[in-house]
């Protein structure tokens, strides 16, 4: 590999370790990506911070092997058109997690003291003293959503304010949490308890929108919600209706699009910056010398550690990654969502055994929906061990002549333990589930809406089951509703025509003293 192509302005720390290694580096930050892939169709390595890389971008470069984007998200790449291509896309996560932590305390001190306004009265010759009367950050609570790289920094750079830190993440262990000094919370504690809340997690299907009425009513009258994350996480709507009734504080660095125009939240932020969170020279410095050292390993020894959108391993049907993903979902869903997660074993049984790393991720996915399904299983393995979540991957006992299957046990940690385990197998080309816990025989496809009951066994608690459905307008496409007769237990498996409202659910729970009692949706 010689030619790499970097279209931005990243340090200069890249080509100078690239240039000794025998690469020959373009660097071009004033020309659009795709008229320099065109202008240099050798290009073999792209190195990206924000640019678009299209389809049609990855298209114009035939002998293009590799993306690296010198920061985490990698949402601007086309990954799927870059796996079916044969090119690897890579990150450097955690490379500008210091520089967004640091700007939440610069976005939370510029509101509190009114650094902005000010600076622009003072320069204006005025003397508003009086009317700037501020707010100290010392002992404050601070809410952080998502314990990832960055809200584990924020959590350690609040220490010099002697901050009360509460935290909503449903992967980190209560043991890892313990270490950073937060107590983990649900997030209608977190956001009805703290004076500040800041956000760290991904945009994507889970969490877009999720700071919604709901939360934002539960907010103290003058607390204060920062973004630094994604601006599809928050419902603008909602923020814009509650700012007005509960005199909120609103502190914004993200936005649909990183370009120049009006801005739709302008008219409720307090504090605006133009996407700077990982715009520092020290976060420009780490991310480029991370991502040349990830090509030059990449090149060199054939490193693909940080690679996202990883390719099936020779041997492995990709539909048992599919599977590890469900029996995992089914799993973290019976635990209970914002549970914290501190121990997951696995046995894979069959031809399954060899590739159990590659099962990794896809757990991961399940857990967290800021994990990709397609990341390599080191890098799963770093990030379940980054949240204090022990692995064990259990011998197969073949003598129980499973077939090729898989059985997922969670277990929570904390004062009161609790504990899952879910068997999952593929039978005539569907994904099943074939065990919850000791309720056996299940052959339950988690596809579409679904509500999972577990009850004390008795008379009429199916009956109230349905009835509740149908009072909400729910058809029952299929049941299943084994019992544990050892333990005088019984679970219900039912396929609705559409979702069970979170009401619903409660009202089941209430109505029939369920020990469990979860909806799931699953595309």
């Amino acid at each position: 590999m010689q030619q790499v192509l970097i279209p931005t302005k990243l340090d200069a720390i890249a080509r100078e370790l690239l240039t000794p290694k025998g690469f020959t580096v373009v660097q071009d930050a004033d020309t659009a990506l795709p008229e320099l892939a065109q202008r240099y169709p050798e290009t073999e390595a792209l190195i990206v911070r924000s640019e678009e890389v299209t389809a049609a971008v990855i298209d114009a470069l035939p002998k293009l092997k590799v993306v690296i984007r010198a920061g985490a998200g990698y949402d601007t790449i086309d990954t799927k058109h870059a796996r079916r291509r044969g090119v690897d896309v890579m990150n450097t996560p955690g490379a500008n997690a210091n520089a967004v932590a640091e700007e939440v305390f610069a976005l939370a001190l510029g509101y509190y003291r009114h650094v902005v306004a000010g600076d622009v009265t003072t320069r204006a010759g005025k003397w508003e003293k009086k009317k700037f009367m501020g707010r100290e950050l010392h002992r404050k609570t601070l809410g952080i959503v998502g314990l990832g790289n960055i809200g584990q920094l924020v959590a350690k750079r609040s220490a010099g304010f002697e901050m009360r830190l509460l935290a909503f993440d449903p992967v980190i262990s209560a043991a890892k949490a313990e270490d950073l000094g937060v107590k983990l919370v649900d997030l209608e504690t977190l956001f009805a308890e703290s004076d500040l809340v800041t956000l760290h997690v991904p945009e994507n299907n889970e969490t877009r929108g999720m700071v919604n009425s709901k939360l934002l009513a539960r907010m103290k009258k003058g607390a204060v919600l920062i973004n630094c994350a994604r601006a599809g996480i928050i419902n603008e709507a909602d923020l814009r209706a509650a700012k007005k009734d509960k005199n909120l504080g609103f502190c914004n660095d993200v936005y649909e699009a990183d370009e120049a125009g009006p801005k739709s939240v302008a008219d409720i932020a307090d504090v605006m910056l133009p996407h700077l969170g990982a715009n520092t020279h020290e976060a420009n410095s780490t991310a480029a010398r991370r991502a040349a050292e990830q090509l030059i390993a990449y090149v060199e020894r054939g490193i693909t550690t940080y690679v996202v959108n990883k390719g099936v391993p020779d041997g492995l049907d990709e539909s048992y990654q599919q599977l590890a993903y469900y029996v995992a979902l089914v799993a973290r869903s019976y635990l209970g969502g914002g549970r914290p997660v501190h121990q997951i074993k696995c046995s894979f049984y069959g031809t399954l055994e060899p590739f159990a790393k590659w099962f990794l991720p896809p757990i991961c996915a399940a857990l967290s929906p800021e994990f990709d399904p397609l990341q390599d299983p080191e890098e799963a393995r770093m990030f379940l061990a980054d949240r204090g979540i022990e692995v064990e991957v259990r011998g197969a006992d073949e003598a129980k002549h499973y077939g090729n299957s898989m059985t997922i046990d969670l277990a929570e940690g904390g004062n009161a333990i609790g504990r899952v385990s879910v068997r999952g197998t593929i039978a005539e080309g569907n994904i099943m589930i074939s065990r919850i816990n000791d309720f056996d025989r299940l052959y339950f496809v988690p596809k579409g809406h679904a509500l999972v009951v577990q009850y004390v066994d008795r008379p009429g608690v199916l009956a109230r089951i349905t009835s509740a459905c149908a009072a909400a307008n729910l058809n029952i496409e299929d049941i299943r509703a084994p019992r544990d007769s050892n333990n005088e237990k019984a679970i219900a498996v039912l396929k609705t025509n559409g979702p069970v409202p979170p009401e619903v659910v409660e009202r089941i729970q209430r109505e029939t003293q369920a020990e469990v009692a979860f909806a799931l949706t699953v595309p």
